[in-house]
């Protein structure tokens, strides 16, 4: 198991304004694996997940996306640019990271908003995948977002009114979408008291999980309003993927391609039945789940590690890898 705690190669690619940041661990000569964080908003922060895998046999790279992490402007320092954030630019951007490093095909990892885009970015180049695993899986469509703002109030109620009346919705506004409009507006004193009162309620709806500490989810102001900028952004629109670019309906396109589904039962914020039916129509998938943990936990992580091991060697069994481009060449001149 990897132990280092810093990346062994990173930097940043430029993408128009942008600059996505790129880091790298464990054995450039290795399988890649790809690690998506969640958010959308989120970042790698401390890279614990440099530790999941075998650091001799694979080479693992995180990804800060678009707006958030070390990758810059930060959203909330370029509005102007935001409607440009979506779920294909970051589809692109990986795209972008894997030739900058010269990776031909890749395990891609996922936690939680990064699922979706694991399965998003899967559906569009499914010939760079040598497999899937994902953890606390959503897909981010309408029916997701209204439960996860709207119908978790049936087990939230005192803290959802709150949190509904913070929102200061507009007549006929959906609340997510008052939170939206809020955070990405012109009072930045507004959007500092709108991401506070997401904050509260991003960090009570995980709350039933064993391993949930009461407490916000960022006391730094800059990461909290930046993350609750991008969810909203995100969640507002339905992940970007409506009609004909919605998973599930889709899914049956990774038939074929090795995926593990990995969800906690008590995961009151995305519940089973997001893997279960994905599961349903992709019949070559893995569903594992954790009876005892919520949106996310050690066992999954567990599970993450023991699936990426179960691809590679799958891999090796057919000889798929070996025929695959692997080593950046800046790590191949190495001595």
């Amino acid at each position: 198991m990897m132990t280092e705690q810093v990346p062994r190669d990173h930097g940043w690619v430029n993408i128009g304004n942008a600059r996505i940041y790129w880091e790298a661990s464990g054995n450039p000569s290795g399988v890649p694996v790809l690690y998506l964080h969640g958010g959308p908003g989120g970042s790698l922060g401390k890279g614990g997940y440099r530790k999941r895998h075998d650091e001799s046999r694979f080479w693992t790279i995180g990804i800060d996306q678009r707006g958030c992490g070390k990758s810059t402007p930060t959203a909330q320092d370029d509005l102007e640019h935001l409607a440009e954030n979506t779920t294909q630019t970051l589809i692109d951007d990986i795209e972008s990271v894997r030739q900058h490093l010269e990776i031909e095909s890749w395990i891609v990892t996922g936690v939680s908003w990064g699922s979706t885009l694991t399965l998003a970015y899967a559906l569009q180049h499914p010939g760079r995948l040598l497999g899937i695993a994902v953890v606390a899986v959503t897909t981010t469509n309408r029916d997701y977002v209204e439960w996860i703002t709207e119908g978790v109030k049936r087990i939230f109620p005192e803290a959802w009114s709150d949190f509904a009346t913070a929102a200061a919705a507009k007549p006929g506004e959906r609340v997510v979408e008052a939170y939206a409009r809020r955070l990405a507006g012109e009072d930045r004193d507004d959007a500092r008291l709108a991401a506070l009162a997401w904050d509260r309620w991003e960090a009570l709806h995980i709350s039933l999980s064993p391993y949930w500490q009461p407490g916000p989810m960022f006391e730094d102001e800059r990461t909290r309003m930046t993350f609750a900028l991008l969810v909203t952004h995100y969640w507002s629109n339905d992940g970007f993927l409506k009609g004909d670019q919605e998973i599930l309906a889709r899914i049956h396109e990774l038939e074929g391609i090795p995926g593990y589904l990995i969800h906690g039962r008590r995961d009151v914020s995305g519940p089973a039945i997001t893997p279960w039916q994905l599961h349903q129509r992709w019949s070559n998938s893995q569903l594992i789940i954790v009876e005892d943990e919520g949106h996310g936990g050690p066992i999954s992580m567990s599970a993450l590690t023991n699936a990426v091991e179960s691809i590679s060697a799958a891999q090796l069994n057919s000889n798929h890898h070996a025929q695959t481009k692997l080593v950046p060449p800046r790590q191949a001149r190495e001595p």
